[in-house]
């Protein structure tokens, strides 16, 4: 039987180039900056990507997922697959950087978080548990 493929959709719109928002989700740098500690980005078809939580959300978690590009385009389109153990259970990402009004419109999810990040310099940090 053959697992239905489901498809999601959301945007953010982020008062950034879109070239700035692209390299907040296709380099290391990018990504260590407002989602992953020692995230690895090969950003290029076929190229490996790794994402790395430490002390992530409430329970504090140490996470590492990893995943595969698929396509690079800066700054018009980034896709990758990531999963947590099971490259069979891979999750397609793809997220379209497109110019609007003076900023860029993409993923809404991730983008949110990036769009602090962005915008006004603030990183998502989980509150120590007691």
């Amino acid at each position: 039987m053959d697992t239905p493929k489901l498809e999601a959709r959301a945007s953010t719109f982020v008062y950034a180039p879109r070239d700035r928002v692209y390299d907040v989700f296709a380099t290391a740098k990018g990504l260590d900056a407002w989602f992953t500690k020692g995230a690895e980005v090969d950003a290029r078809p076929g190229g490996r990507i790794v994402f790395r939580w430490k002390d992530w959300g409430v329970d504090r978690e140490n996470v590492t997922s990893e995943g595969r590009v698929l396509e690079a385009k800066r700054p018009e389109r980034f896709v990758f697959e990531w999963w947590d153990k099971d490259p069979a259970k891979a999750t397609t990402v793809e997220v379209r950087f497109e110019e609007r009004d003076g900023g860029t419109i993409g993923w809404g999810e991730a983008l949110t978080l990036a769009k602090f990040y962005v915008e006004h310099g603030l990183v998502y940090r989980s509150a120590a548990r007691t």
